[in-house]
Formats: structure tokens, sequence, C-alpha cells
């Protein structure tokens, strides 16, 4: 179990590091993500800029947080809890019609929709995982080889879920000047 709950500490921390640091480097991206959370539509607009500067505030405390072994399990529920938060806003900014870009991990024209909830609502189930994982006692001393593997694995999971939307849309079909799918025209299909 401790290696699992190293892995999930890599995963969560890879996950809003990526996050955080996407919000505030380079110009205007700190602006452009309080727009986005202005865009949502579930605050006021003065409210916008403050709510934001506090996701990323929070976002880089969990980095903090889940780096520490001591204070893992305060950043995974910490973490939880953050991304529970995100699920519900946007389901809410979702359910009203809101199709604002996600500027989860920076730049990004993928519109708000589910694949955003069920990522925060997976990743905040991990998160409690972790948590768990980590308060239960341990049967011995770390090994080397374990460890190694347990924080590779944690971080090249975190930044898949960083880029999941822009593997997604890899996928997903090139709209041709008709209007069909570049997959189904070329088959002849109508």
């Amino acid at each position: 179990m401790q290696y699992l709950a190293l892995g999930i500490r890599c995963l969560i921390g890879a996950v809003f590091v990526v996050s955080s640091a996407s919000k505030v480097a380079g110009r205007g991206a700190f602006g452009a993500f309080a727009a986005s959370v202005r865009d949502m539509r579930l605050l006021p607009p003065r409210l916008a800029r403050p709510v934001a500067r506090g996701v990323v505030v929070t976002e880089f405390a969990i980095c903090a947080l889940v780096v520490s072994p001591a204070a893992a399990a305060a950043g995974l529920t910490l973490a939880a809890m953050l991304l529970g938060v995100f699920a519900a806003g946007i389901t809410l900014a979702v359910r009203r019609g809101v199709r604002a870009p996600c500027r989860c991990f920076g730049v990004s024209a993928t519109p708000l929709g589910p694949r955003q909830i069920a990522r925060n609502l997976v990743l905040a189930a991990v998160a409690v995982l972790g948590a768990v994982c980590g308060a239960l006692p341990t049967a011995g001393a770390v090994r080397w080889g374990g460890a190694a593997v347990a924080v590779s694995g944690g971080l090249l999971l975190g930044g898949l879920v960083a880029v999941l939307d822009d593997i997604c849309e890899l996928y997903r079909p090139v709209p041709v000047a008709d209007g069909r799918p570049r997959a189904s025209a070329a088959r002849g299909e109508s």
C-alpha cells in the first residue's frame, strides 16, 4: 500500500503542478484563467479574480503538501475537496448551457463538459484512496526499486491526465466543408 500511496501522491502532485503553473506561466495566463472563471457565470463577475487567485494558491499548496510524507494526507484531502468543487462547478455551468473553454491546464479550446467532470471525480476518488493508503500501517521499509516504479508511474499518469483533452482532440473527427466528418466522407457514407 505504501507504493500505491507514493504513486498517487506523485500523480496528484503532477496534475496540480501542471495545472497551477499553466495558470500563471506566461504573459496573460492568469488573466485568461480569471476570465474563464468569470465566463462560467457561477459567481458575480467582481469575484472572478479573487476566486481564480484562491484556486491557484490552493493548487500550489497541494503540490507542496503532497511532497512531504508528513503532510501528504492533508494535501490529498485538500485535493479531493478542490476536485469535488471543480466537478460541481463544471456540472452547474454545463447545465446552464455554458460552453466556455476548459482552462484547467492552461490554454485550451476544449469546452467544459462531461469529460472534465468525470476526470475531476476520478481524480478526487484517487486522492481519497491515496490518503487512506498513506494512513495504513506499513509492512516494511520502502525499497528503492519499488519507489522508483511508483514515482515514475504516478508522474506519467499525472502527465497523461494533464494532456487528456489534447489526446481526445486528436481522435475527434475533423469536419469537412459539407459538414460531414472526414472519416465518413472518405467512406462515401452520407
